[in-house]
């Protein structure tokens, strides 16, 4: 299977393509939007020369992270399908940053902490192994407090902006390469249409005063 994926949910967006499990190429970009994200594309494109034809599933990181990021790759998941029947994936951005910790040697019981506003974080806990990794917590919102005191207590928190809330904290961005290693012989295929950003509170709309 030859795998596009696409991991916009933090400052450090990236692109990739596999085949059959091998990364052939990566793009990353750090910072602003620079470059655009089909720009992104051509340039991994070359780097593992393949053309857009020989991409038979599109993966995106779902978040948590930058809603705005992750709409921006679903949106381009939706019409590349609507235009060549592509079959798309979803992965959750959190699990591509326990597999990005794991490419980088970070084994043991980890701490993901992704910035979720209002003084609160998304919080999962993974055990990583050299060849595996295992959710022990699944992904919830805490107060800041609760996560300082897990942080004092000695606990490893990771993350995209892990050392700007957290001393101790370790920097880890989710990376497409990761997205592409976790979509490796995924079966669960969805429409464009149902790929949905991860976002674990209610959605209020307020209804303007006339």
């Amino acid at each position: 299977m030859t795998i596009l994926a696409l991991e916009f949910s933090s400052e450090q967006r990236s692109v990739a393509v596999a085949r059959g499990g091998i990364i052939l190429g990566e793009a990353r970009e750090s910072g602003g939007r620079s470059m655009a994200a089909f720009a992104m594309i051509e340039k991994v494109l070359a780097l593992a020369k393949i053309e857009r034809e020989e991409i038979e599933t599109i993966v995106v990181g779902l978040g948590p992270g930058s809603y705005t990021g992750v709409r921006a790759a679903i949106a381009l998941a939706q019409g590349w399908q609507l235009a060549r029947g592509t079959k798309t994936i979803g992965v959750s951005s959190v699990a591509v940053i326990a597999e990005q910790a794991r490419t980088e040697k970070l084994f043991g019981r980890v701490n993901i902490v992704v910035d979720a506003q209002r003084g609160e974080f998304y919080f999962a806990t993974y055990n990583l192994a050299e060849t595996s990794l295992t959710e022990i917590a699944p992904l919830k919102i805490l107060p800041m407090a609760e996560v300082q005191s897990r942080a004092k207590a000695g606990e490893i928190l990771i993350g995209p902006e892990a050392v700007r809330f957290f001393p101790n904290g370790r920097t880890v961005f989710p990376h497409a390469s990761a997205v592409a290693v976790l979509a490796a012989g995924h079966g669960n295929f969805l429409a464009g249409e149902k790929l949905e950003p991860i976002y674990l509170r209610e959605t209020n709309f307020v209804k303007a005063v006339k």
